[in-house]
């Protein structure tokens, strides 16, 4: 019988696959599967020729997402499939998840085809507490800067901020900053076929009024961490509504993290659902690699 293959998707910038990542391919020939790192935009590349395509490190799409899910609709055997990484790619599926009673973040949302003058955006930034600028289709916190209102320097580089990213015909969003964040962190639980695997805990990324390096992603700190029972009732809620927006079965999904913030009460706020590129940080959750390949090996058949 021939050996199954096995596409595992990144990016150009990273043709070996993220860090964490790089140990599935030894993980799964231990089981008799040949898995290989393929580049997403690599012409050269017969995607047929593989018996199941996952997306793992693709970083790159956020400048070319029409690109990308143009690709996605021609790759036959894709996990996650086509129809979830268009939603998914566009925060905006934060609005759908809101509707439907998922605790989310405060958002204002700005459409470039309003062509807003620099007074117009003024009027819309928040007039107190920190804020967060970024646009709605963005990877690995690219473009996304965190502005104090009490600096009026800070709201001069705001505005002119959300003036480029929607003179470039880049859908913007506007969140009030949660600081909770800054001594609790960010608490991300990921999901395998639908169903808890681990949780991991983020450091705060966002310094005020500081451009992030260029760059294909910001430098995660990760821990190991306990969801607490309001975090898990939150992801596990946030899971049941986006398989019902989807019209899809909960494990239809091979992976999914849920990302989310304290809010000032301390209530768990959704911040991002990732189905599309997540880090899974399978070092930090012993178990967890072994977890996912057995997964994939499902898929397999």
């Amino acid at each position: 019988m021939p050996q199954k293959k096995i596409a595992l998707v990144t990016c150009s910038d990273l043709p070996d696959l993220d860090g964490d990542d790089q140990p599935l391919i030894g993980a799964l020939a231990a089981k008799g599967v040949e898995a290989s790192a393929v580049v997403w935009d690599d012409e050269a590349v017969e995607w047929d020729s593989f018996h199941l395509v996952v997306v793992r490190s693709t970083w790159d799409y956020a400048h070319r997402r029409d690109e990308f899910i143009a690709w996605a609709a021609r790759v036959p055997r894709l996990v996650n499939a086509r129809e979830v990484l268009e939603w998914n790619t566009d925060k905006q599926y934060l609005k759908d998840l809101g509707d439907r009673g998922i605790t989310t973040i405060d958002t204002l949302w700005l459409d470039p085809a309003k062509h807003l003058t620099s007074q117009a955006i003024h009027t819309r930034l928040p007039a107190f507490g920190d804020y967060v600028i970024k646009p709605t289709i963005s990877a690995g916190a690219q473009d996304t800067i965190r502005y104090r209102e009490s600096s009026a320097e800070a709201r001069g580089n705001a505005i002119l901020h959300v003036r480029d990213l929607l003179r470039d015909g880049r859908h913007v969003m506007v969140q009030r900053y949660l600081k909770r964040v800054d001594t609790v962190g960010e608490t991300c639980l990921i999901f395998i076929q639908g169903d808890f695997s681990h949780a991991v805990r983020k450091e705060a990324m966002l310094q005020r009024d500081v451009v992030p390096a260029k760059g294909l992603y910001q430098r995660e700190v990760m821990t190991a961490a306990e969801a607490s029972a309001e975090e898990f009732a939150l992801a596990e809620e946030t899971m049941d509504q986006t398989a019902a927006i989807l019209g899809i079965p909960r494990e239809s999904l091979l992976y999914a993290r849920v990302d989310m913030l304290p809010g000032d009460d301390d209530k768990p706020h959704l911040l991002e659902l990732e189905l599309t590129e997540p880090s899974l940080f399978f070092a930090q959750a012993p178990g967890s690699l072994d977890k996912f390949v057995d997964a994939i090996l499902a898929r397999l058949g």
